[in-house]
């Protein structure tokens, strides 16, 4: 903080506006674009008002074996193949198994998983399938 003691005061105002400014804008949610092999659901989010969910598989993949998720959690092997909705996870069904606050953050951080583009379909993101089918939007 001596760089803003030597600062006229000013600068020293303006500094603090633009530190400010950009400290609200990183906490600001943004929307985030999936990545190949991310799954994106929306069976429920669109017609609900919130953006889609983007899953990100390989990111779970690295630290849990697939049983956890598909034989553990019934987690079918098919985007979108599980009705799963806010009650479920909050009861600790599917997602909220690990998101309950203690092993993972909990379902009252909404932005953290709802961040897809409104209006994505439900599908592996660039999967070779949608690739040859041309599925998704």
């Amino acid at each position: 903080m001596n760089i803003l003691r030597s600062l006229r005061l000013p600068w020293r105002g303006v500094l603090l506006a633009l530190l400010a400014t950009l400290a609200l804008w990183s906490l600001a949610p943004r929307e985030v674009h999936a990545e190949y092999g991310d799954v994106v659901i929306n069976n429920f989010s669109d017609a609900a008002g919130m953006r889609p969910v983007v899953f990100p598989h390989w990111f779970h993949r690295v630290r849990f074996r697939c049983k956890v998720c598909h034989a553990d959690l019934g987690f079918q092997f098919k985007a979108g193949g599980n009705q799963i909705n806010m009650l479920k996870i909050i009861d600790g069904q599917y997602c909220g198994a690990c998101h309950n606050g203690e092993l993972a953050w909990s379902a009252e951080n909404c932005n953290l998983c709802h961040s897809g583009k409104p209006g994505t379909v439900t599908q592996v993101h660039e999967s070779t399938l949608q690739k040859l089918t041309g599925a998704a939007r």
